[in-house]
């Protein structure tokens, strides 16, 4: 069983999308079902309306989920958990308070050494839990052995007890902590294989830990994901533009092409351009590069350009909001866009009204004709007539030919495009 488990507190980011694209593929290569948990529960920071949005994009992407839950509809059994461990002195209530935590902090800080909570509240007999009534929190006790975990990507991984803490499972406000939530549901929900980022590798030996307290036994395997790099090397934050996937989108960028793009991210694939459903047949974990994957813009606009060339003229048609058929013109100009928005642009500037600053008189005279033009077979006869027509030649019949039929005084060979715009000729010299 996999999950995608996103919190609703910003818009998707491109390393969100791609473990999310991991645990779909090989919950289908598997047969097996494809969860999407909702952790909410950091409420503070939950942002209205984007678990809809997580939705909306998962399905765009063409994933599917045959569970779906609300990690804050599991807080009973949040609860349930952290009562049991401490009825089994697996936990203890902690009444240390913020200001007293922050001075040790502070302490170790000028001693040079890492803080550990230091077990203050770990032995209080239970006459003097049930006495207090200051505010708690509930932690769990440190382990007593390793925590070792496989993981495809990095290999076998182990963690020592000293370099865990006796961290914190439930708030005083008695809600989960992000470790301890996420665990419990994992366990609920008969998870096998996590697939996330790397930033979460930390957390694995807590969330075993956690379980291995709780008496579960069942396997979990893990993949954690390198991180995605800018272009400039760094870790790829969210605060930069084309790290939202909505950003990508909006910008004309393909569903299609951006899952390619995710896949081959630090990935070693049998071919460059692909779909989802081809990458089914040969996906392998164990095949994603343990480095960090930088992200190239430019690449995935060169993948972009091949993915709107194999769209359906249909397809295509219904992306740009044309009412004309103008899907082989769109599919001309990705020798010069690379996006929807590019294409829709340069098509807006042939079917919309122009204004001929340069060459007006030659581009009255060109249009006078063009009106009622029977178009010819080809661009060489079409010339040659147009040309004895009108008189003109060189630069002043090139030029102005170029803005009617274009809008601009340069871009592709003219004899390339005629038998793409041939069609809509009589309407241009209209407009």
């Amino acid at each position: 069983m996999y999950r995608f488990a996103p919190s609703p507190t910003g818009d998707m980011h491109i390393g969100n999308l791609r473990a999310a694209l991991f645990n779909y593929i090989c919950s289908k290569q598997e047969n097996t079902d494809f969860i999407l948990r909702i952790e909410d529960t950091d409420k503070a920071r939950n942002i209205e309306g984007k678990e809809e949005e997580i939705k909306e994009l998962l399905r765009l992407f063409g994933i599917e989920w045959q569970h779906f839950y609300i990690q804050s509809e599991n807080l009973k059994f949040h609860r349930q958990m952290a009562l049991k461990l401490l009825s089994e002195k697996k936990a203890f209530a902690c009444f240390c308070t913020e200001e007293e935590l922050a001075r040790k902090k502070e302490e170790a800080k000028k001693k040079g050494v890492a803080y550990s909570y230091d077990g203050t509240c770990e032995n209080l007999s239970d006459a003097a839990v049930l006495n207090n009534e200051k505010p708690f929190v509930i932690r769990i006790k440190r382990p007593q052995k390793t925590i070792r975990f496989s993981d495809f990507i990095k290999g076998e991984l182990s963690f020592e007890p000293q370099n865990l803490d006796s961290f914190v499972i439930m708030r005083a406000d008695k809600t989960p902590t992000y470790n301890f939530a996420c665990a419990i549901d994992d366990m609920l929900e008969n998870i096998t294989c996590i697939i996330r980022g790397e930033d979460h590798t930390s957390n694995t030996p807590k969330q075993e830990h956690i379980r291995q307290s709780l008496g579960y036994e069942q396997k979990m395997s893990y993949a954690h994901l390198p991180i995605i790099l800018n272009e400039s090397g760094v870790k790829m934050s969210k605060r930069e533009a084309h790290s939202s996937v909505k950003w990508l989108l909006e910008n004309g960028i393909l569903p299609e092409a951006i899952i390619n793009y995710l896949i081959m991210l630090g990935n070693k694939t049998p071919c460059e351009i692909f779909t989802l459903e081809e990458a089914l047949s040969w996906f392998e974990l164990k095949k994603i590069s343990k480095a960090p994957a930088k992200f190239d813009l430019k690449k995935l606009l060169q993948i972009n350009r091949e993915h709107i060339k194999k769209l359906s003229d249909e397809r295509l048609n219904s992306l740009l909001g044309f009412e004309k058929d103008l899907s082989a013109l769109a599919k001309f100009y990705t020798q010069e866009a690379s996006t929807l928005n590019e294409i829709k642009e340069k098509l807006k500037q042939i079917f919309t009204p122009k204004d001929f600053k340069e060459f007006k008189n030659e581009c009255e005279l060109l249009k006078a004709i063009l009106k009622d033009y029977n178009a010819e077979e080809n661009y060489e006869n079409f010339k040659k007539n147009l040309m004895q027509k009108t008189g003109l030649k060189g630069k002043n019949f090139f030029m102005p030919l170029r803005l009617i039929l274009t809008g601009r005084t340069h871009g592709p060979e003219l004899s390339d495009l005629y038998p793409l715009i041939k069609p809509f000729i009589n309407d241009l010299a209209r407009i």
